[in-house]
């Protein structure tokens, strides 16, 4: 009885000690590569290489489906045509698990707010937003942006 309870405590004190998945600090560095790609505009296909043949990814316009690898370099794109001087200030770099089990899986989470000048009207602008991306094979496999996007879009169109 003595084994068993004192298993029972050793085994609760490692679930509780806040392990980390081993390969959450290389993920948020990959994470933080994509962040700073996308904001310099310097190099799509650098981006690209950042994310996984099978990618799904939720953009962050209302409505939208989830998208493959191609469509993804066509999303970010999109918005290097649309905006300059564009940084992401973290908040923070968050430990995501596994919806099945609930322990550390490697994923990473953001929250943070993007700046940047709209190219077209010149006008600068902030956005607070939260980012997800969950890896395989040290690639994005899958992940999303929420924020208002289209909000963001109609508050710098020209008056």
């Amino acid at each position: 009885m003595k084994k068993i309870i004192l298993l029972s405590v050793i085994g609760l004190l490692v679930s509780c000690s806040g392990v980390q998945h081993p390969d959450f600090e290389a993920n948020v560095e990959t994470a933080k590569t994509l962040l700073e790609l996308q904001g310099t505009e310097a190099d799509l296909q650098a981006q690209l290489d950042l994310v996984h043949e099978e990618l799904q990814w939720q953009p962050a316009f209302h409505g939208s489906s989830q998208i493959g690898k191609e469509e993804f370099g066509e999303y970010l794109k999109g918005w290097h045509d649309v905006m300059e001087d564009v940084t992401y200030n973290a908040v923070n770099f968050l430990p995501g698990v596994s919806a099945e089990t609930g322990l550390p899986d490697g994923s990473v989470r953001s929250y943070g707010v993007w700046s940047g000048v709209h190219t077209e009207s010149g006008k600068s602008w902030e956005l607070v937003s939260y980012h997800t991306w969950d890896f395989k094979d040290g690639l994005i496999v899958a992940g999303g942006d929420y924020f208002d996007a289209g909000g963001l879009l109609m508050s710098l169109q020209a008056e």
